[in-house]
């Protein structure tokens, strides 16, 4: 363009001339140009318009990091634009072609005279759809598969398990030199000291060992029979597991649910009421529970979240939907005291609606609860909420819908089991913090849904824990510290028999406090009263049992301190450290325990967990924790261990799933061949995350996991963009870390298992089931002049010598995809 900046070429107009309505320039939408990398003229639109458009053209990216994924992908058209660090260094310049980080949503083409136009290209109209803002970008660290099979809390000593080998103990991550340049190896030790060493490029072979104690992981020999025989027994008991779940699904959907209505306006207009602003995860359980609700097919989904990450919130959608349509809700809580924090909660929500909230709980008086069985039964109650008497055979509804359970893990087996004639009849909604194994166990196999929340909410910091043994010092500066700043004190001591004298020596420590005492074992009015005292800051101090275990919702209150906190299970501990930090105030919990060698080893491993995962979000991660310590729990027997030991949660889940989708298309599971087969790619070159880039190991090792994971291109280029965005530009033994990924996966869909190809030439060997294009591989032979030939019938040789290793990627690439059974 010439002539200054467009805004220099329109004319202001005089002051007392009329506005414009339209700018003195044109300006229009660009077309679509897809790009799809795996198609025959994958840039065929992208290069006619830049060859037909008579002006500069610019491509915008979001970030520094989807800027070189962009200029890596036009490279590879012949598309080479000018770096530029903002438009208008772009403008200034004379590049016909640039490249800048600008984050614009939709692109524009402007100008009037040929040859002085400008098309500035967003990646929307690239890629199709648009790329999602850093904020919003959805970590794969955070999905259920992901957290069991991920490598981030792997410590040394940990045992893994390798798909073709079986279960090893991780040693550490081993950079070795190979033909003279570095590579870095993922160290296993197994039974009898052996050891393997597994590339970095094969890390999608390799999971976390979950399933039971991991001093107990099964070690397996190299080499030997053990771990055939494990997968073999696995796979006969995932059969007739999977034939009980496919039987389990088909009565699940022939029963006829009941599709709620959604009125969009009215749900539109209560969704408003919310004072806060949704979180990404939030909003996507919100929407998930919805669609469960509009659907005929029964809900049954399991909503996940940290305490105070608005699971609540997720309750009071799903409740107001199903009472515009009708029906009945029940919320099921397992104490008192939260029965009564969720009755004000959803009194105060649902107060400028005609809906009709109850309470049902031992606070209320025997005709007060006689009232609400009636109305419950005449239908003029709208939402009941409760503990377990909801559960009872006397209580009637007219119309109930939908049940929503809080804190399932809560739940003695009985009440398990009428929860399981209710799920025959009902819509079911289940929020927890930790699930439970068997929970959790359910939901990975896909029996029952799952929704995380693993968002914190905006000013939201995570609680600081710290274990120490009784020490007076260090507790009355845990009291005064608290307390001189206008706080609060939790100070838990779960034995009522002498919880006075406790409170005594906490009166002792902190002379000026005010304490009171609350437990189980009070009247109720006058443990209700004590409750909403300390509730009301007439008390600075809180003696208590684990009556305050479940969600009492105290802001003021950021420093909680548990007495023998090795007598509580994983799951409890996490709740109970979940009563503080409510607030933007950094909160502290202090977990008092005796002398380590007086604790069960499972306490050690419960406080080991529960200190090392003190982030916001890590109620799920807690919950791997304890399918680990406590077993994964037959699937559907009450056992806690069987053959999900022997091979570990991920693997037996893998093969589970395959056994599923292969009898629901009618055909016998093969459940010994495995799932990625370990392909070998070697290319001779340098394919490593250098320690310069990044230093710390568990980080390295979580990114090796990623890529080789990877499932498409797509996912590749979103982990590259992340990478770039947070340790910078990517080094080049990286970017070839990037490319063997995205060549395995190219190799993957032909079915070759070897590809070995260095300055010398190398050779391609084919699996036994391979889906190569047969026209295809003679047609390679016959055409190339001797370059390629057939070395027996899996073996492809490639004859020619190629030094530079950009051209063994781009000739590799070539050959795989003409061997496509696609083209």
């Amino acid at each position: 363009m010439s002539g200054g900046s467009v805004l220099a070429q329109t004319r202001l107009p005089a002051d007392d001339a009329p506005v414009p309505r339209a700018p003195l320039f044109e300006t229009r939408r660009p077309p679509d140009l897809h790009i799809h990398e795996r198609g025959k003229q994958p840039a065929a639109a992208l290069l006619e318009f830049i060859d037909a458009f008579p002006g500069r053209v610019l491509f915008a990216a979001d970030t520094p990091g989807r800027r070189e994924v962009l200029r890596s992908t036009l490279g590879s058209f012949d598309v080479r634009p000018e770096a530029y660090a903002s438009f208008a260094e772009f403008h200034a310049g004379t590049a016909r072609i640039g490249l800048a980080v600008l984050p614009v949503d939709e692109g524009f083409i402007c100008g009037g005279a040929a040859g002085d136009e400008l098309a500035l290209l967003t990646e929307s109209q690239l890629f199709g759809g648009r790329s999602r803002p850093k904020g919003e970008r959805r970590s794969s660290e955070r999905d259920p598969e992901s957290i069991i099979r991920n490598l981030t809390d792997l410590a040394a000593g940990a045992p893994v398990v390798h798909e073709d080998h079986g279960v090893g103990r991780y040693r550490g991550l081993e950079t070795l030199e190979i033909d003279d340049r570095p590579a870095e190896f993922l160290m296993l030790e197994y039974a009898g000291g052996d050891k393997l060493y597994v590339p970095v490029s094969s890390l999608h072979l390799v999971s976390r060992y979950t399933g039971s104690d991991p001093e107990a992981a099964p070690l397996h020999r190299l080499g030997g029979k053990q771990w055939d025989t494990a997968k073999k027994k696995a796979a006969r008991q995932v059969r007739d597991v999977a034939a009980e779940l496919l039987d389990l699904y088909a009565r699940r959907i022939a029963r006829e649910g009941f599709a709620f209505p959604l009125d969009e306006r009215l749900y539109a207009e209560f969704a408003s009421g919310f004072p806060f602003e949704e979180t990404p995860d939030q909003q996507r359980a919100i929407d998930a529970v919805i669609a469960d609700l509009t659907s005929p097919m029964p809900m049954d989904r399991v909503v996940c979240g940290d305490v105070g990450f608005g699971k609540t919130e997720v309750a009071l959608r799903a409740a107001f939907v199903a009472v515009q349509a009708g029906k009945q809700v029940a919320l099921l809580v397992p104490t008192t005291l939260l029965a009564q924090q969720h009755f004000a909660t959803f009194s105060d929500r649902l107060a400028d609606w005609p809906i009709k909230v109850e309470l049902l709980s031992r606070f209320r008086s025997g005709k007060q609860v006689s009232q609400v069985l009636d109305t419950l039964r005449d239908g003029s109650i709208d939402i009941v909420i409760g503990t377990h008497r909801l559960i009872q055979r006397d209580i009637r509804f007219k119309r109930l819908g939908l049940v929503i359970i809080d804190e399932e893990q809560r739940f003695g087996v009985q009440q398990k089991e009428r929860l399981k004639q209710l799920r025959a009849e009902v819509d079911l909604l289940t929020l927890t913090a930790t699930p439970i194994p068997r929970t959790l166990n359910m939901a990975m196999s896909g029996i029952r849904d799952l929704s995380i929340i693993a968002t914190p909410p905006a000013r939201r910091m995570a609680v600081k824990t710290l274990i120490s043994e009784w020490d007076r010092a260090i507790l009355r500066e845990a009291l005064l510290r608290e307390l001189q700043r206008g706080g609060q004190v939790f100070f838990l001591h779960n034995e009522v028999r002498n919880i006075e004298r406790i409170a005594r020596e906490v009166q002792e420590l902190a002379p000026n406090a005010r304490v009171a005492v609350a437990h189980g074992q009070m009247p109720e009015r006058e443990l209700e009263k004590v409750m909403l005292d300390f509730y009301r800051q007439r008390y600075s101090v809180l003696v208590c049992t684990t009556i305050i275990e479940s969600g009492i919702d105290v802001p003021t209150a950021n420093t909680i301190v548990i007495n023998r906190a090795d007598r509580f299970g994983l799951a409890q501990l996490h709740q109970l450290r979940g009563r503080v930090g409510r607030s933007h105030h950094r909160a502290y919990a202090y977990l008092v325990v005796p002398d380590r060698r007086a604790m069960t080893a499972d306490a050690r491993k419960r406080l080991d967990a529960i200190a090392s995962l003190e982030e916001l979000g890590a109620g799920f991660t807690l919950a791997t924790h304890d399918l680990e310590i406590r077993g994964a729990g037959e699937l559907l027997g009450a056992e806690q261990s069987g053959q999900i030991n022997q091979v570990g949660f991920s693997l037996y889940s893998d093969m589970l799933a395959r056994a599923v989708a292969a009898l629901q298309n009618g055909e016998e599971p093969d459940l010994e061949q495995p799932l990625r087969r370990g392909l070998e790619i070697e290319l001779h070159v340098s394919a490593l995350i250098p320690e310069t880039y990044l230093a710390d190991v568990q980080a390295r090792l979580t990114l090796y996991k990623r890529i080789a994971s990877a499932r498409d291109a797509d996912g590749l280029r979103e982990l590259q963009v992340e990478m770039i965005d947070r340790f910078g530009l990517l080094p080049e033994p990286v970017k070839n870390l990037f490319e063997i990924a995205t060549l395995r996966l190219e190799a993957e869909r032909v079915g070759i298992t070897r590809l070995d190809f260095g300055p010398q030439g190398g050779r391609l060997e084919f699996s036994d089931d391979t889906r190569a294009d047969p026209a295809a591989v003679i047609g390679l032979v016959q055409q190339s002049r001797g370059r390629y030939r057939m070395d027996g019938p899996q073996t492809l040789r490639i004859r020619a010598e190629v030094e530079h290793a950009r051209e063994r990627f781009q000739e590799t690439t070539r050959l795989v995809r003409a061997l496509r059974p696609d083209g």
